[in-house]
């Protein structure tokens, strides 16, 4: 049971450093490294949560459903990112401000 703790006040730590990391940065490569240790975060949860319940088999269904959708918001963030970083040269937020439309 400690050891349910652990991974518990792991969770909670990983969920505050991802929000942190998408608060408090300019950076559009550290706001999606902070959107992904939030995904892990959740899938951590998700685990300890079919574990909790004992619903192991669904936890690893969702799980893995959880894994496809996050590989799709980074290729499409990270595609985003590269045209945001093409057009400025800077990877810095403060710079869209000059877009027009």
């Amino acid at each position: 049971m400690i050891n349910l703790w652990l991974i518990l006040i792991f969770i909670i730590l990983l969920l505050i450093e991802g929000f942190y990391c998408l608060v408090t940065t300019y950076n559009l490569l550290r706001v999606l490294i902070g959107l992904e240790i939030l995904i892990k975060a959740v899938t951590l949860f998700i685990i300890a949560a079919g574990y909790i319940s004992g619903n192991i088999a669904l936890a690893q269904a969702i799980v893995i459903t959880v894994i496809v959708i996050e590989v799709v918001v980074v290729v499409i963030a990270a595609g985003i990112i590269l045209g945001f970083f093409g057009e400025y040269d800077s990877l810095n937020v403060r710079n869209a401000r000059s877009m027009k439309g």
